[in-house]
């Protein structure tokens, strides 16, 4: 029965981390002279996150949760519709033919090969790149930290909010220490009902919204996205899709140690394939490319391990179809806090990590820093396995490297 709560515990804590996305998805992709709704995405992205995190925890029983994925979007809606100039619905077809791809390959070895092929080092760099990854964006949405055009970001000046943030942050880490798996949902919605009292964030003016099923829902031109000139568009998202799923699987159980007796990641292939079909469901709902969320550490990191995780968080979605507005009251330094937390304790693998081989520790280096530094964990990954094939070759180690590593080391290249 504990483990069923703490189960339970996990799934809204990861929901809360990355609920954010039922929001700004829609907002990134209604970008002025998309001509998509805000409210037909914002439908699309609930459906797509409930199916797809259904799906990982009832197929793949993991505790890891999928939606539209930060940086995708971005790609999706200032480069192929804003840049290219094309056609939204032409747009979320390319999303639905990688999708296609995704799935032949995760069929088949090859998917599950590419995750097997990358060294032990990268894995554990990974992880804590990740790690660093998270804590900046934690410490920027709890405003420990602003942009400055000299310095690129310096501390920001202090606020009622920061230190609603920093109250956040004892808090949960006060709980964790007594081992609490609720802490993360303590600190985050015990912040929000501080704000609330303080009026610093106010109750929608309603409560209830209409999901919208008519404006993008399978309106995706399938026929028209297969044009030759569009294939360098479809790689850019295959490859990306691709790199961040598998970066983030292995990060996520390279920390929470669910790692099968062979050191992989437990039941790969079948959580590629879930998120295979994720992108594709992406298409046809209206949104751009779902991906695995590094947010769902923070499940794991209050002892979410099993499937029963992903379909709390799944469900936690489903209700917003109607009750989106709700969310709107949950501040970003509320929630940032969580990220901080999870960031130190993603940090951990650096234990893992040799110093003392130059041609191991360095790519690793490479990727721990680039990650947060490009803010994108596929080019940090990119470098890494870039730096490893070229000094394994400079140090004479040239036999050990695997020949699909290579083959990566030259994708890196060209999309770099």
């Amino acid at each position: 029965m504990k483990s069923v709560k703490t189960e339970i515990y996990a799934g809204l804590t990861t929901f809360l981390t990355m609920s954010y996305i039922i929001v700004l998805n829609p907002a990134i992709l209604s970008t002025e002279g998309t001509g998509m709704s805000f409210t037909g995405v914002m439908t699309a992205t609930i459906m797509v996150s409930f199916l797809a995190t259904l799906l990982m925890g009832l197929f793949a029983k993991l505790p890891f949760a999928l939606a539209p994925g930060m940086g995708l979007n971005a790609f999706f809606t200032y480069t192929l519709i804003l840049g290219d100039q094309i056609p939204w619905q032409q747009a979320l077809g390319m999303v639905f033919w990688s999708g296609v791809f995704f799935v032949v390959i995760s069929v088949t070895p090859l998917r599950e090969h590419i995750s097997r092929s990358i060294p032990k080092h990268l894995r554990h760099a990974l992880a804590v790149g990740i790690g660093v990854f998270l804590a900046f964006i934690g410490f920027k949405n709890s405003l420990f930290i602003e942009a400055h055009p000299a310095t690129f970001i310096h501390n920001a000046p202090f606020s009622f909010d920061l230190a609603l943030a920093a109250l956040s942050l004892f808090v949960i880490l006060f709980f964790l220490r007594k081992k609490h798996p609720a802490s993360f949902l303590i600190g985050i919605l015990g912040v929000t009902v501080v704000a609330l009292i303080a009026g610093k964030v106010q109750l929608p003016e309603r409560f209830v919204s209409s999901p919208d099923f008519s404006s993008v829902f399978f309106k995706a031109d399938l026929a028209g996205s297969l044009k030759w000139a569009f294939f360098p568009s479809i790689v850019t998202l295959i490859v990306t899709d691709m790199f961040d799923s598998l970066s983030t699987f292995i990060g996520v159980a390279e920390t929470s140690k669910m790692l099968d007796k062979n050191g992989e990641p437990k039941n790969l292939k079948k959580a590629l394939f879930v998120d295979a079909v994720a992108t594709m469901i992406s298409g046809l709902f209206g949104s751009s490319s779902a991906t695995t969320y590094i947010e769902s550490s923070a499940g794991t990191n209050v002892g979410g391990r099993t499937g029963l995780t992903a379909v709390v968080t799944a469900l936690c979605f489903l209700p917003f179809l109607f009750l989106s507005p709700l969310l709107s009251i949950i501040p970003s330094y509320a929630t940032g806090p969580v990220l901080i937390v999870v960031g130190f304790l993603m940090f951990s693998s650096i234990r893992n990590l040799d110093f003392h081989k130059f041609e191991d520790s360095l790519p690793a280096f490479l990727t721990i820093l680039l990650i947060p530094l490009s803010f994108s964990i596929t080019h940090g990954l990119f470098w890494g396995i870039l730096a490893h094939v070229v000094l394994y070759v400079l140090s004479g180690r040239r036999k050990e490297l695997n020949p699909i590593l290579v083959g990566l080391s030259v994708i890196a290249i060209l999309l770099l």
